[in-house]
């Protein structure tokens, strides 16, 4: 499995300009409801470049993240290595060990269920101090179908003919993750909130973040070059835009005292 997590770690720079970011109001609660601030000690868990970090990074909370790609920590650390807070450690959270280092908070911006179930919530939970949180973010949804039905009949026949042959194996390599499933390794007060944006990208914009999705970077030549050229032909023949009605999720768990 390693070798498809580290998939992001190969377009550092695409993925930082082209990975949607995260609303403003879920921040805002991820920081209400967690606490965070400066004294506060928090792990983000795979940051990629950045997506989930600058609103918790501003708090002024003593910031901590573990990223498995060798590009990507070279990124952050570039990013935000003038923050007096910002520390990054470039390893795999799932033998990483962190000696006697516990966090008030963890959080993972579309990583954690890169880990199987049966570490990822007992190691986060022995990470945490006692009443500390775990949040768990993502885009659970990019509706592109709603906002342009014409375009999304003509991207699913190009899905049809590349898209399942090409990428099954690599899908097949990751396992099924269930957030609300924190309960069963001792986790409580389980919440999910929900929160809603919207992106338009042009044609050569939507190709570019296409190729920011793991299971797309995997689609073997020549089919992955033929597969984003039909993508981007098609968005330019419906006027050269696609839009995006996003809805994003924020798991929250917390560790009994």
């Amino acid at each position: 499995m390693t070798e498809y997590r580290k998939v992001f770690d190969t377009i550092p720079e695409q993925f930082d300009r082209f990975r949607p970011r995260y609303t403003p109001e879920l921040f805002s609660d991820l920081i209400s409801c967690a606490g965070i601030g400066p004294g506060t000690a928090v792990l983000e868990l795979g940051p990629g470049t950045g997506q989930a970090t600058d609103p918790v990074l501003e708090t002024g909370c003593d910031y901590c993240a573990i990223e498995l790609g060798e590009n990507l920590s070279a990124f952050m650390r570039e990013k935000y290595g003038a923050y007096p807070n910002f520390r990054i450690v470039n390893d795999d959270f799932i033998t990483h060990d962190f000696v006697e280092e516990r966090f008030d908070v963890i959080y993972s911006a579309a990583t954690i269920q890169w880990i199987p179930e049966e570490i990822a919530f007992p190691k986060t939970y022995s990470l945490l101090k006692p009443c500390g949180m775990l949040a768990m973010m993502l885009l659970s949804q990019g509706d592109y179908r709603t906002p342009n039905e014409d375009l999304y009949a003509q991207i699913q026949k190009l899905y049809d003919e590349y898209y399942g042959r090409y990428s099954a194996p690599y899908r097949d390599m990751k396992a099924p993750f269930c957030y609300v499933h924190a309960a069963d390794h001792g986790f409580t007060d389980i919440e999910k909130r929900e929160y809603h944006s919207s992106r338009s990208f042009n044609a050569d914009e939507y190709v570019s973040y296409c190729g920011t999705h793991s299971d797309h970077i995997v689609i073997p030549e020549p089919y992955k070059t033929r597969f984003f050229e039909g993508l981007r032909q098609a968005v330019l023949d419906a006027g050269d835009r696609i839009e995006f009605l996003d809805t994003y999720t924020l798991y929250l768990a917390r560790k009994p005292e």
